[in-house]
């Protein structure tokens, strides 16, 4: 809204700042932020009062977090609610592709608010069917992949290879949808301690803010070697209004945690990431940034995938932070050395740029 306003009233110098995509991103980190704060404490009392007992905990899960029964869910709603206002005052409104992103991160916010909505209400951890989840996950992310392709083609990158390795046409699709809703997983199962998902998600954020500038600007993405997608610059906002956001909920988030971000929110910002990695054609380097989510998912399949074959676990829990805290680690050691670890993975990530 704010960046059509200056379009037309460009009376004054100062109003060409409302051009800049560096501007319009450092707003969308303030606004998302100064909103979050400002609707936090209300949001948190409206979830205390109509959850009552708050998020189930799991019977088998680890015994310290018997100790957070009473904590409210869907904080995710906080986040979102941050992330769209924001958007909706900087983004281009005519960009597709941001258009495609929030509808990624609404349709799985959407899922993730059923399945913490039936938990809740049942009582149980359990939720909305896995099945039905995927293939909810899916439509969503395939319709929103279909748009993108019809937008930059289906030319699939790889770090360490200048130019494309293979132009999959509409057959991206499917691996663009795969990638999302990945993604998607991967950070939901990452969302099991105060704070371990939402510093990883800002640190990703951020790497990508400076991917999405790189790759919408044809000098830069020439020089580096990466795929040049015209438009693909103001998904650096959207980046922006995610870090503002998340900062904002990790002040809430931060141990010991008034209010959990759920299903709504941990689907939502891994679902959007994929889709802000599909948009600038990275999604292997996403893997790279998102490893330590990407660790956490493969913690659950390998310890899945053993267990029915042998009866043994590989992990004493899973995902690999309950692992770490049956070691005897303490929750606040596992959360910060996991924040490291991600901090370490998107300097990697970004390393791979100029390794063309």
């Amino acid at each position: 809204m704010f960046y059509l306003l200056a379009e037309y009233l460009d009376f004054a110098g100062f109003l060409n700042l409302f051009r800049y995509l560096t501007f319009r991103s450092g707003a969308a980190v303030a606004t998302a932020f100064v909103i979050g704060l400002l609707i936090g404490p209300r949001f948190i009392a409206m979830l205390r009062v109509r959850q009552g007992k708050g998020q189930p905990i799991r019977d088998d899960g680890p015994q310290t977090h018997f100790a957070k029964v009473g904590t409210p869910t869907m904080g995710g709603l906080m986040i979102l609610t941050s992330i769209t206002i924001s958007m909706l005052l900087w983004m281009d409104l005519s960009n597709i592709y941001i258009w495609a992103c929030l509808f990624v991160m609404a349709g799985f916010g959407l899922v993730g608010f059923l399945d913490d909505y039936d938990k809740v209400t049942k009582r149980s951890t359990k939720g909305v069917s896995g099945k039905v989840r995927l293939l909810l996950e899916f439509l969503i992310a395939g319709l929103a992949v279909a748009l993108i392709v019809s937008q930059s083609g289906g030319k699939l990158y790889m770090p360490f290879v200048n130019g494309p390795v293979a132009d999959l046409g509409w057959f991206y699709v499917i691996f663009g949808a795969f990638v999302i809703v990945a993604f998607g997983n991967s950070v939901n199962l990452t969302d099991g301690l105060d704070g371990l998902a939402t510093m990883p998600v800002i640190i990703a954020s951020l790497a990508f803010m400076l991917i999405a500038y790189l790759a919408g600007n044809a000098k830069y993405a020439e020089y580096l070697g990466i795929p040049h997608i015209p438009g693909a610059g103001d998904l650096a906002i959207y980046c922006g209004a995610i870090i503002g956001a998340g900062l904002a909920f990790l002040w809430f988030n931060a141990p010991p945690a008034a209010v959990f971000m759920g299903d709504t929110g941990s689907l939502a910002l891994g679902g959007t990431l994929g889709a802000i990695a599909v948009v600038a054609h990275h999604e292997f380097v996403l893997a790279v940034i998102g490893g330590l989510f990407v660790i956490e998912a493969l913690s659950v399949i390998i310890q899945v995938f053993w267990f029915k074959r042998t009866g043994k676990r590989v992990f004493r829990m899973a995902p690999i932070h309950h692992h770490f805290e049956q070691l005897g680690w303490p929750e606040s050691t596992v959360v910060i050395r996991f924040w490291i670890v991600s901090f370490v993975l998107a300097l990697a990530g970004l390393a791979t740029l100029k390794l063309r």
